[in-house]
């Protein structure tokens, strides 16, 4: 189906965005791959669009193609104490995490609730209570733009990171060509993901402190998969994060910010700053910090977002009655009540970061994809 002049705001979790100049559903692989070389073809900007969880659209909509995901389809290899899943990028996520721990695949659990469809987990590598889809991928099938081909990448090959991918990262095209970007889809268009998961009813090795509490077990304990999914749900919905029409703290993108990474020096800077902060009482403030993981250099360590937003003097709900606000039961969240604008949203996130460095010298990076706007 192609329809002109579809406004985005109704295809995002945030409910913003202005019209579209074309929008396509595409049901088949080959229905998405050719509406989008046909858009190349014509130097047309294109937009892959899934479930709209991650997007911010700017107010005057997108100039091009915007092709809908609606493909489907699951299938299981067994070997053994594994099994190898192969899921359309047009599945919805949530529903195949259910469908997972049912069937007693284990390895996904924890990234229940998330909203969005398969196909765009590899690119923000999405992740949620200790785990990363990275850790489970094992190939990503993708149409190349700049080769006009289907390729299928190994997990090596998607340069997995915190909370990024290569499938991030802008592409150009070559020869006469070269001048035009590809944002901002990017040069790959997602087609399937196969994952490696555990057959196993218990869930994966409990790593985060909040879940391991609230499922009353140790760090690294096991749990019933049905349970782990229960605990992340309840968890999240108590942030907002979970889906509900009626919760207008739920109208968001998730996380808009990521946790800043920050190297010993950069981190003791930040220390120095928190604690010179009039009314702290001097060495004696502790900036929450951890260490930053796999993929990055040693010695580096993750600060949570959250806590910088909040002691820049940013809490929750705020600012009170204001178009756009964060959410009232997450920090991160940035939400649009139901009368916001990109653009006050935006200004709100650009406030946000501009105190936050002006406090503590760290600059936030924000997680969502920008469409036809910028920070």
């Amino acid at each position: 189906m192609v329809r002109d002049r579809v406004v985005l705001a109704g295809y995002t979790t945030l409910g913003l965005g202005g019209p579209a100049a074309r929008l396509v559903e595409a049901d088949s692989d080959e229905q998405v791959i050719s509406s989008v070389r046909e858009a190349d073809l014509e130097a047309e900007p294109v937009l892959v669009l899934g479930g709209g969880s991650n997007l911010v659209v700017a107010d005057e909509g997108f100039p091009g193609t915007v092709v809908q995901l609606a493909t489907r389809g699951i299938s299981v290899t067994a070997a053994g104490d594994a099994a190898s899943l192969t899921v359309a990028a047009g599945e919805n996520w949530d529903e195949l995490v259910a469908w997972c721990a049912a069937e007693g695949l284990s390895g996904l659990e924890c990234l229940s609730g998330i909203p969005g469809l398969a196909g765009a987990t590899p690119i923000q590598n999405v992740g949620a209570y200790g785990e990363d889809v990275a850790e489970t991928i094992v190939t990503v099938r993708a149409y190349d733009r700049l080769r006009d081909q289907v390729t299928e990448l190994s997990a090596a090959d998607c340069g997995f990171g915190y909370r990024t991918s290569s499938f991030k990262r802008r592409s150009t095209r070559s020869g006469r060509d070269a001048a035009r970007d590809l944002a901002p889809t990017g040069r790959f268009v997602i087609l399937d993901v196969s994952f490696r998961l555990a057959r196993d009813p218990l869930s994966a090795p409990v790593r985060y402190p909040e879940l391991a509490r609230r499922l009353g077990v140790a760090e690294g304990g096991r749990v019933p998969l049905a349970d782990a999914r229960a605990a992340v749900l309840e968890l999240r919905r108590g942030k907002g994060m979970v889906l509900d029409p009626a919760d207008p703290d739920t109208r968001s993108a998730g996380s808009f910010f990521t946790n800043p990474v920050l190297s010993q020096r950069q981190f003791a800077e930040l220390q120095r700053r928190a604690a010179a902060r009039p009314g702290q009482p001097g060495q004696g403030v502790r900036v929450p910090h951890f260490a930053a993981g796999d993929g990055q250099v040693d010695g580096q360590v993750k600060v949570p977002a959250a806590w910088l937003i909040e002691q820049a003097g940013f809490g929750k709900g705020y600012p009170p009655g204001g178009a756009a606000r964060i959410s009232a039961k997450h920090t991160l969240a940035l939400t649009n009540p139901g009368s916001a604008s990109t653009a006050d949203l935006l200004a709100l996130a650009r406030q946000i970061i501009a105190g936050v460095r002006q406090v503590f010298g760290v600059d936030l990076v924000i997680e969502p994809v920008l469409v036809g706007t910028s920070i």
